[in-house]
C-alpha cells in the first residue's frame, strides 16, 4: 500500500493510528512514533488494542466503528510504553474511508485540557464583551442625568457647604464616566492594520516601563531577531503588552525597593502549533516574565475577567483589554505563575 496515502498524517501534532480489518496497525504517524519511542516499522502489524491499557474498551470501539454504530466515539485511556509510565490520552475512534479500516486519533490529555481551557477562555471573553458593552451603555444615560442634575442644583444653592456635596457628585460621576469609557474603548476604536515588527512593540513598552520605574527594575531583552513582520494593529499590541508589563512592574514593588526586580521580554517562533482549535504552521510567541511573588490562587482562573484585580486600587481592566486586543489578532494569552516567576505568553499566528 503506497506510503504517500498517509503522508498528511505526519503533518499532525496529534497521534494517529490506522487499523486494518484484523485489528492490527496499518499505519502510525510520526507523532505516535515519538510518544511510543518506537519506529513505524516496528509498530506496523502490532495488535492495536494491545497498545492500550484498557484493551477491551478499544477493541469494542474499533468493532463499533467498523459497524458504523457511531460517527466518532471519544473516551480516555492510556498507551502502554515499555520502560516508561503509561501515557494518558483522549481517544477518538472513527471509521476510515477504506472498508474495514478504522482511524484512531489520540490527543495527549494535557493537550485536550489546554484546548478545553482555550475554548472556555474564548467563550468567557465573548460573554464578557457583550456584558461590558451592554452594562456600560445602561450606565451612561442615568450617569449623565445625575451629573447634570447636580450641576443645576449647585446653581440654586447659596451655602458653600452644600455646594461641596454637589461637587462630590459631579466628580464621582466624572470618575464613573472615565471607567465606562475605558470599558467601551476596545469596542469603539477602529482596527488599524499595518505591518508590525514585534520588537518595535517590545522596545516601546520597555521605554515606557523604564521611564515610570527608573530605579531597581531591569527590563531584559531576549529576542529572536529572525521573526518576520506581520499584519496587525501596532497601537493595540503596544497597549496589550504594556498592560501586562505594567501589571508585572506593579507586582514587583517590593523587589524594586530591594533593587533586584526583573522583567524579561522574550520573543520566539513556534512551529506547527494548535490553539483555539486551529492549527498554524507558524506563530509568534511573546513572553513577559517577571520574578515577582506570583498570582494569587483565588484569581488565577478569573485573571482575564473584567474588574478582577489582585492589587488594592487596581481597576481590573488591564488584562481584560490586553486579551481583547490579542484576540482581535486571532491570538490568545496564556499565563503560568508561581512564586518567583510569572510568565504571560502571547500567541499570534503568522502568515
Amino acid at each position: 500500500m503506497p506510503e504517500n496515502r498517509f503522508a498528511a498524517f505526519d503533518m499532525l501534532a496529534t497521534l494517529v493510528l490506522l487499523v486494518k480489518g484484523d485489528n492490527r496497525v496499518l499505519f502510525a504517524n510520526a507523532s505516535f512514533e515519538d510518544v511510543m519511542g518506537l519506529s513505524r516499522r516496528s509498530l506496523q502489524g502490532a495488535d492495536a488494542p494491545g497498545l492500550f491499557v484498557d484493551e477491551q474498551r478499544v477493541l469494542q470501539a474499533i468493532e463499533g466503528a467498523r459497524r458504523h454504530d457511531f460517527a466518532a466515539l471519544r473516551f480516555d485511556d492510556q498507551l502502554k510504553r515499555q520502560g516508561s509510565e503509561p501515557f494518558p490520552v483522549h481517544v477518538v475512534v472513527a471509521s476510515a474511508e477504506q472498508a474495514d479500516e478504522v482511524l484512531i486519533e489520540l490527543l495527549p490529555q494535557e493537550t485536550q485540557s489546554r484546548q478545553d481551557r482555550e475554548e472556555r477562555q474564548l467563550e468567557h471573553a465573548q460573554a464578557n464583551k457583550e456584558l461590558i458593552r451592554n452594562l456600560a451603555h445602561e450606565i451612561k444615560n442615568p450617569l449623565g442625568g445625575i451629573r447634570g442634575a447636580a450641576q443645576l442644583l449647585q446653581l440654586e444653592l447659596d451655602s458653600r457647604d452644600l455646594t461641596e456635596y454637589t461637587q462630590v457628585i459631579v466628580r464621582e460621576a466624572d470618575r464613573l464616566q472615565t471607567l465606562v469609557d475605558r470599558l467601551l474603548a476596545p469596542h469603539r476604536r477602529p482596527h488599524v492594520v499595518g505591518n508590525v515588527n514585534i520588537h518595535e512593540v517590545c522596545e516601546r513598552v520597555r521605554t515606557l516601563i523604564l521611564a515610570e520605574f527608573p530605579k531597581g527594575l531591569q527590563v531584559r531583552r531576549d529576542y529572536d531577531i529572525s521573526l518576520p513582520e506581520f499584519r496587525g494593529d501596532m497601537e493595540q499590541l503596544i497597549q496589550a503588552v504594556l498592560n501586562i508589563a505594567h501589571n508585572a512592574a506593579l507586582a514587583l514593588v517590593d523587589r524594586i525597593a530591594q533593587g533586584d526586580a526583573e522583567i524579561v521580554l522574550a520573543t520566539r517562533i513556534a512551529r506547527q502549533v494548535t490553539f483555539v482549535k486551529q492549527r498554524y504552521r507558524l506563530a509568534l510567541e511573546l513572553h513577559v516574565i517577571d520574578n515577582g511573588p506570583g498570582i494569587a490562587e483565588e484569581i488565577k482562573d478569573r485573571l482575564f475577567h473584567p474588574l478582577v484585580s489582585g492589587r488594592d486600587g487596581g481597576s481590573g481592566l488591564g488584562l481584560n483589554l490586553a486579551q481583547t486586543f490579542v484576540q482581535q489578532h486571532q491570538g490568545l494569552i496564556e499565563c503560568e505563575s508561581q512564586p518567583g516567576r510569572t510568565d504571560f505568553k502571547i500567541l499570534i499566528p503568522l502568515p
